[in-house]
């Protein structure tokens, strides 16, 4: 099987690893090369990884070579990528047969192509917020991995092995599916429709379990956050007692918790989206554009304005 990683500017090096290292150990475990790959890049030029890594490829966009599956691999920025050459090639290879996939933010590149309508995806938790905004229309079900006839995609992060675990059983067989994931130390080979994220207990560290309710609902009610009341009212508590929880589990005051909440989110919705600033304050719960550029600046050190020109690298629209 030829398999050929399309390298996007800044892509994440992590889920790169773990999408082309199964193919290498199937090849040893299977004393057989089962497997070939090439690089690609839009411009046939050496590419750097998030981390500042850089790979040199093999072939470019657009060069004759023959495929039975490429995986897009990309990362933060990946919202700025817009170049036609790539998307036409994608397009091309599609009608060919080849199966395509997306790895962490590769969805947004198969999106862009036109090559996800119709399909079930999925993709990093970080760039679902930019990727629903610009595709309404897609199936995004926020899962680990998706697998849809001849599209793939996976979320990111270590998530690849689990992908490959499951393609390496559709591809040739459970046993060398096995037999690899035993060779990474990959112990727990999750299902496709595990979660991307931590459970709340993991990722805030609090075991209080009205409190992590609270939390819970707070995370869910960012547009139209919830007073006080009405959030202690669900725990069963006085608003006294719900803050004191707060500073005694999470060392803060509740107004706190759930700004620092909406200010991250905003952050997200302004570094992937095209949103206005006035419409990524009222998605987050700020009744205004000034209230939201304060709180912002409080937060973060610099206004939201500035959020959309921080870290932006210059090769990203190629």
């Amino acid at each position: 099987m030829r398999v050929g990683y399309l390298l996007v500017p800044s892509f994440a090096l992590l889920p790169y690893a773990a999408a082309i290292e199964p193919l290498r150990a199937a090849n040893i475990v299977a004393r057989q090369e089962l497997f070939t790959w090439v690089h690609l890049t839009p411009d046939g030029q050496p590419i750097k990884a998030s981390n500042g890594v850089t790979i040199v490829p093999e072939f470019r966009v657009g060069e004759t070579y023959d495929l039975d599956v490429v995986m897009v691999c990309a990362g933060s920025g990946v919202e700025n990528f817009h170049h036609a050459p790539t998307f036409a090639w994608l397009r091309t290879l599609a009608r060919q047969g080849v199966v395509l996939g997306g790895i962490s933010g590769g969805a947004y590149v198969l999106a862009r192509a036109g090559l996800l309508d119709g399909y079930r995806c999925t993709i990093h938790w970080d760039h679902i917020a930019g990727i629903v905004e610009e595709f309404s229309d897609l199936d995004i079900t926020g899962k680990l991995f998706e697998v849809d006839r001849d599209r793939f995609t996976c979320s990111g992060g270590i998530s690849p092995l689990d992908l490959l675990h499951y393609l390496m059983k559709t591809w040739h067989d459970p046993h060398l599916a096995a037999t690899m994931s035993d060779w990474f130390l990959h112990t727990s080979v999750r299902p496709g429709d595990a979660p991307q994220r931590m459970d709340i207990v993991q990722r805030t560290g609090i075991r209080h379990g009205k409190l992590l309710k609270v939390i819970s609902t707070m995370e869910q009610r960012l547009e139209e956050p919830a007073s006080r009341r009405e959030l202690a009212r669900m725990a069963g508590l006085s608003v006294r007692q719900l803050e004191r929880l707060f500073q005694s589990h999470a060392n803060t005051t509740l107004a706190s918790y759930y700004l620092k909440l909406r200010l991250e989110r905003s952050r997200n919705l302004l570094q992937q989206t095209t949103m206005s600033v006035l419409e990524v304050a009222l998605s987050c719960g700020f009744t205004s554009a000034s209230h939201f550029s304060r709180a912002y600046r409080s937060h973060f050190g610099h206004p939201p304005t500035q959020e959309r020109t921080r870290d932006r690298s210059s090769t990203a629209t190629l």
